[in-house]
C-alpha cells in the first residue's frame, strides 16, 4: 500500500510539473527589435545591434548601409529606432549589461553620454578612415561622426519671387516685417531653433552665456510669429501646405521636401551656421566591441558617404560630394562661413536660455500680427 501511495505521489508531482511549463527565460527590457543574437560556437561575432533615429536615418543605415557592411563582413545588423533621449535612456537601463553595441547621437547626447560613461572613447587606431574626415566635423573623443548636417534659413523660392522679396542673408533677416504671419520658426528647446538664436546673439554681439545683445532681436522674431513650433511634426505641415514663406530648418530636411517638388532653397547665413553631425559612439561595455568599431568604420568609408550624401547630408568625409541635384538647394560655398560649435559650452546653458527664452520672448509672439 504504501508503495502504491508513493507512486501516486510521484504522479501527481510530475502532472504539477507539467502544467507549470518550462522554467522561463529572465525578462529583460529589451524589444523584439533588440534582442541579441548570439556568437557563433567559435566565438566569433555573427551580430551586432545599432540604435538610432527613425525616418531617413533608418532608412541609410538598415537598407542601404548595413546590407554592403554584412556582405563585407558576415556580420548582420539589427537596427533598433528611436529618438536621441530614449536611445540615452535605454543605455542607462542596461548600463551594467549592455544590449546595444553602437548608438548614433546629436552632439549634446553624445557628451551627455561621455559624461555618464556610457560611450567608449575612442581609440583612433582602430579608425583609419577618421584620416580622411573633414576636421571641422569632430568635436569629441567619444564619438565618429557619420552624417554630417547644418541648420540655417528655409525659403519658399516661389513666394519669395511671387512677393519681390530679397533672399535672405543674416540672421537678423529672421525678423524682417515682410516676413509677418509667414514664419514657420521652432522654439529654443528644439536643436535647430537653438541653433539658430545663438547664431543670432553672436550676430548681435552677444555670446553663448550672454544673450542680452539678443533678447530685443528676439522679441521682434516672436512678434511677427503667431507661435513657435516645438519639433517637425508640428512645423513641416506648414512649409508643406506654403502658408509659410520662411523657416529655419538642416540641411536635410530641405532636400525631403525638395524632392517633394516644394520650391525651397536653404542658404548659410552672412554670419555662418553651425555644422554639426549625427555622431556614432561605441556603447561602454559592449562584448561586441570590436565588431561595433568596425561597423562605425565602414560607415566612414566613401561607399557609405556616396549613400549618405544621396540622402541628403552632408558626407563627412573629404572628396565625397553631394548629388548635383542638391547643390542648388542646400550647398556650401567656398565663401559660406561654417564652424564647429562649443557644444560642451551649449550643454552647459541650454536649459538658461529655454528659460530665457519662455520668460522674456514667447510672452511677444504675435504682437505685430493683431
Amino acid at each position: 500500500m504504501r508503495k502504491v501511495l508513493s507512486l501516486v505521489l510521484l504522479a501527481v508531482m510530475v502532472f504539477a510539473l507539467a502544467a507549470c511549463g518550462a522554467p522561463k527565460a529572465p525578462v529583460t527590457n529589451q524589444s523584439a527589435g533588440e534582442k541579441k543574437e548570439e556568437s557563433s560556437k567559435s566565438g566569433e561575432v555573427t551580430s551586432i545591434t545599432v540604435a538610432g533615429n527613425g525616418g531617413k536615418i533608418e532608412t541609410l543605415i538598415r537598407d542601404e548601409i548595413a546590407p554592403k557592411f554584412t556582405e563585407e563582413t558576415g556580420i548582420k545588423v539589427n537596427y533598433v529606432a528611436g529618438l536621441s533621449g530614449e536611445i540615452y535612456s535605454k543605455l542607462e537601463l542596461q548600463k551594467d549589461a549592455p544590449q546595444i553595441d553602437v548608438a548614433t547621437f546629436t552632439p549634446g547626447d553624445v557628451i551627455k553620454a561621455a559624461g555618464a560613461g556610457l560611450a567608449e572613447q575612442i581609440d583612433k587606431s582602430n579608425f583609419p578612415n577618421l584620416n580622411k574626415m573633414d576636421q571641422k566635423y569632430i568635436y569629441s573623443d567619444y564619438g565618429v561622426p557619420i552624417f554630417g548636417y547644418t541648420v540655417g534659413i528655409a525659403y519658399n523660392t516661389n513666394i519669395f519671387k511671387k512677393n519681390g522679396w530679397a533672399e535672405p542673408t543674416s540672421w537678423n533677416d529672421l525678423y524682417r516685417e515682410e516676413f509677418k504671419g509667414k514664419t514657420a520658426y521652432p522654439e529654443v528647446s528644439n536643436a535647430w531653433g537653438h541653433a539658430a538664436y545663438y547664431n543670432l546673439v553672436m550676430a548681435n554681439g552677444g555670446d553663448l552665456e550672454n544673450m542680452d545683445p539678443a533678447i530685443d532681436k528676439l522679441k521682434e522674431v516672436a512678434a511677427i510669429s503667431d507661435t513657435f513650433y516645438k519639433n517637425s511634426t508640428q512645423l513641416l505641415p506648414v512649409i508643406q501646405q506654403e502658408t509659410a514663406a520662411v523657416s529655419i530648418l538642416a540641411n536635410y530636411v530641405v532636400t525631403d521636401l525638395a524632392d517633394s517638388n516644394l520650391p525651397i532653397k536653404m542658404i548659410i547665413p552672412s554670419e555662418g551656421a553651425p555644422l554639426q553631425s549625427l555622431t556614432a559612439v561605441v556603447v561602454k561595455n559592449t562584448p561586441k566591441k570590436e565588431a561595433a568599431e568596425k561597423f562605425i568604420n565602414f560607415v566612414i568609408t566613401e561607399t557609405s558617404q556616396e549613400a549618405v550624401a544621396g540622402g541628403g547630408f552632408y558626407p563627412v568625409l573629404e572628396g565625397v560630394s553631394l548629388p548635383e541635384k542638391y547643390e542648388s538647394v542646400i550647398g556650401i560655398k567656398e565663401s559660406d562661413k561654417v564652424y564647429t560649435p562649443d557644444f560642451n559650452k551649449i550643454a552647459e546653458v541650454h536649459e538658461m536660455w529655454i528659460e530665457r527664452f519662455a520668460k522674456e520672448v514667447v510672452p511677444e509672439l504675435g504682437k505685430k500680427l493683431k
